[in-house]
């Protein structure tokens, strides 16, 4: 028991009330008289036993498989240019932080299109890391995160131009080092119940190698999503484990060496993935929108969805490989998933949040009928 002095908000109130009221209510009842999906309600649960209002496990989440999320949480940190950049003296800005990260990222847009997830991360004992929770926990499980208080939170910081682009972007990313096979094989029973893992690229080279191992022995699905082009080192030597891989085009010239200056190097370059036996590949082009392809399916192009005017660039990427899994996890086919993915890409692009904060189920359905 943490602390039974934690005050509760507001929906906490009404589950604890609700469940004072009929110890035997499920959390499909709570939902409903919530209007929230049943995995956000399981994890407010899960955070009422942590906060020692509720005794005993009943109301942890059940069976049903959970998508594992493994890699970077951190606190993003954004300055907005109010005028053209200057080098060598003080700009005039406007700023803000949220929670961030490519695989809190990810997982928190899953929890808000209603998937079950866990978060997997290595964190330090500091304000970052309850900054983190506080805007996590309803969308994701954080019950099997690894403190150390000896580190410092990561952190990722991001200056951008009046139009939206990356000016530039200072990661400290220490932490995810702490994330070694040693500290995942104390999940080993939860990974191996998973529907799919989500790594991302701040793994260290030996985990995603254990990953890998693991998931085929397993026979879990393993996602694999770079971060960026220098973490690109990071890619295990064995591929053939890989479910998906959704990578960038910056992030594939680097890996094979190569420039993808036409539609045929862009084509060439999924086969070349493909080869090395990834099962599905998604290889994204910024405006130019997404090439992708699988054995079964053979190589399409998603064309992108143009935003007029661009919001904010941050977390349009992870938005999109969010839909992708999310999609592909609902039985669609490689056009579909991709689909799913450029128009959640789109409409982040649109908006000020890292994770917009308009995502559901029913709304990325609205957004699919309207492009269509």
């Amino acid at each position: 028991m943490e602390n039974e002095n934690q005050k509760m908000n507001e929906k906490e109130e009404i589950i604890f009330n609700s469940i004072r009221k009929n110890p035997y209510i499920s959390q499909q009842e709570l939902a409903d008289i919530l209007d929230l999906s049943r995995p956000t309600v399981a994890n407010l649960i899960s955070g009422l036993i942590r906060k020692g209002r509720i005794l005993g496990k009943a109301y942890i989440l059940n069976e049903s498989k959970q998508i594992i999320c493994v890699g970077g949480a951190n606190v993003d940190r954004k300055f907005y240019m109010k005028e053209k950049a200057q080098l060598g003296t003080s700009n005039p800005v406007r700023s803000s932080q949220s929670a961030g990260g490519v695989a809190r990222n990810i997982a928190e847009n899953l929890g808000r299109l209603g998937k079950e997830v866990v978060l997997l991360t290595a964190c330090g004992t500091d304000a970052d890391w309850e900054a983190i929770v506080q805007a996590s926990d309803t969308y994701m499980n954080l019950d099997y995160v690894t403190a150390f208080p000896s580190i410092s939170t990561g952190s990722y910081t991001a200056v951008l131009e009046g139009n939206g682009d990356l000016l530039v972007a200072l990661a400290d990313m220490e932490a995810y080092e702490h994330l070694t096979p040693g500290t995942l094989r104390k999940n080993e029973s939860l990974l191996a119940r998973s529907s799919a893992i989500v790594a991302d690229l701040n793994c260290p080279k030996e985990t995603l190698a254990y990953l890998g191992n693991f998931a085929e022995t397993s026979q879990v699905p393993l996602v694999l999503v770079p971060v960026s082009s220098p973490k690109m080192a990071r890619l295990p030597e064995q591929l053939q484990q890989v479910t998906w891989l959704i990578a960038n085009r910056d992030e594939t010239e680097t890996h094979f060496n190569m420039k993808i200056e036409s539609d045929e190097d862009w084509r060439l370059a999924v086969k070349k993935w493909l080869d090395e036996g990834i099962q599905n590949v998604v290889i994204t082009n910024g405006k130019h929108g997404a090439m992708a392809g699988n054995r079964d399916e053979g190589i399409i192009h998603e064309p992108a969805i143009v935003a007029a005017e661009i919001r904010d660039v941050t977390g349009a990427g992870d938005a999109f490989c969010s839909a992708v899994i999310y999609a592909w996890l609902e039985g669609k086919t490689l056009r579909e998933t991709v689909l799913a993915g450029s128009v959640n890409a789109y409409k982040t692009l649109l908006s000020e949040f890292t994770v917009r904060q308009n995502l559901s189920t029913s709304e990325l359905q609205k957004d699919l009928e309207e492009i269509k």
